[in-house]
């Protein structure tokens, strides 16, 4: 315990923990109702829409104001989802068009005024440019309250609006069809969002937040069935990874805090696509192997039945050079799996020596069962 303490720089490491954590769960949840409303992109258009925010509030402030920061940031966030959600009505581009354009707009606008911060004589020591990549490292315990605040805020609004929540994600027509606001629902869960993405760029920075939001999500979708269980394993996920995060470069004192905590979620995310139970990779693949068996079993059967039909002999023994001219190289596997399930078996046919295969009882009645005899 005391190595740990001492690995983790005593009080200061564990605020970067616990802020690292916080930032993770609340982006987990937020992030699995953008990827059920398929906004996932909408979370990279606000994070990266936020950096002239963050230059607007230094300049205003002429300080690194905490406070003024995070008014210019959330500001820019809330403008930017406006005009995303504007732009498509206005005019005939696309809402994905319309991100792109936002995105890469504010950001450049972004750029222009971090390069106009870093000419001044205090603009060099603001560390403004730490909002590109994140600088967990820097977090306070006052940081931390405003976190911890931020995350009692978000979590406790969607748990508030949590039946809301869920049927506009699903099926915003749905929703306005039982009177629910979804239009207000959904500019409420962009505007959390955009408020957990601005406490979270000191942490993963603008852009890399958008994985944290995300990839969470993704790895629960994969695992949970149900809207309860995905948000809640994106949120525990999220505050993994930024747990692992934290520690991982607490002890490699050399690595950054948030790539490696967006690193961790990520690498959740592509294992639960592997190994995901019912929609991993894996999964599917022993599924459609199994459907690909299902059906050259049964073709084998049909083959032995009609044979069986043709030669007026429901006992009749077909030669396996037969089914390989009609099935081809699969009937192999296919009647070696038909004999272990007792449904076709192999006999002899003398005088030939070839395998010869033929129909079980419990074959003829699969059939019958299956309205194929």
């Amino acid at each position: 315990m005391t190595g740990l303490w001492s690995t983790l720089g005593g009080h200061t490491g564990l605020t970067v923990v616990a802020g690292s954590a916080l930032i993770g769960m609340v982006a987990g949840v937020l992030g699995a109702f953008a990827l059920l409303r398929r906004q996932s992109l909408l979370g990279d258009t606000l994070s990266h829409a936020a950096l002239p925010g963050v230059c607007a509030g230094f300049l205003l402030a002429g300080a690194r104001d905490p406070l003024a920061i995070l008014a210019g940031a959330l500001g820019a966030g809330m403008l930017a989802a406006l005009a995303v959600t504007a732009i498509p009505r206005v005019s005939r581009l696309k809402p994905d068009a319309a991100m792109a354009i936002v995105l890469s707009g504010f950001f450049a606008v972004g750029v222009v005024l971090l390069s106009v911060v870093q000419g001044l004589a205090t603009g060099a020591q603001a560390g403004l440019a730490d909002f590109l990549f994140g600088q967990a490292a820097a977090i306070l315990r006052g940081d931390l309250i405003v976190m911890g605040a931020v995350a009692a805020l978000c979590l406790g609004l969607v748990a508030l609006g949590w039946k809301e929540c869920g049927i506009v994600a699903f099926d915003p027509d749905l929703a306005r069809v039982q009177g629910i606001p979804a239009g207000a629902v959904q500019a409420g869960l962009t505007a959390l969002m955009a408020l957990a993405i601005v406490v979270g760029l000191q942490v993963v920075g603008v852009v890399l937040m958008v994985a944290l939001l995300i990839a969470p999500a993704v790895a629960a979708r994969l695992w949970a069935q149900r809207l309860g269980a995905m948000v809640i394993l994106s949120g525990v996920l999220g505050a993994v990874s930024g747990i692992v995060g934290a520690v991982v470069s607490a002890v490699h004192r050399d690595v950054a805090t948030g790539p490696v905590i967006v690193l961790v979620a990520i690498g959740g995310g592509v294992a639960s696509l592997v190994l995901a139970p019912r929609r991993g990779m894996i999964a599917v693949w022993r599924r459609r192997r199994a459907e690909r068996a299902a059906l050259d079993q049964g073709a084998v059967l049909a083959v032995l039945r009609d044979l069986a039909r043709a030669h007026g002999d429901p006992a009749y023994r077909a030669e396996a050079g037969m089914l390989d001219a009609a099935l081809g190289a699969r009937s192999r596997g296919a009647l070696a799996a038909l004999a272990r399930a007792g449904l076709a078996r192999e006999v002899a046919h003398p005088p030939e020596t070839t395998p010869h295969w033929e129909l079980t009882e419990a074959g003829r009645r699969r059939l019958a069962a299956e309205g194929r005899d």
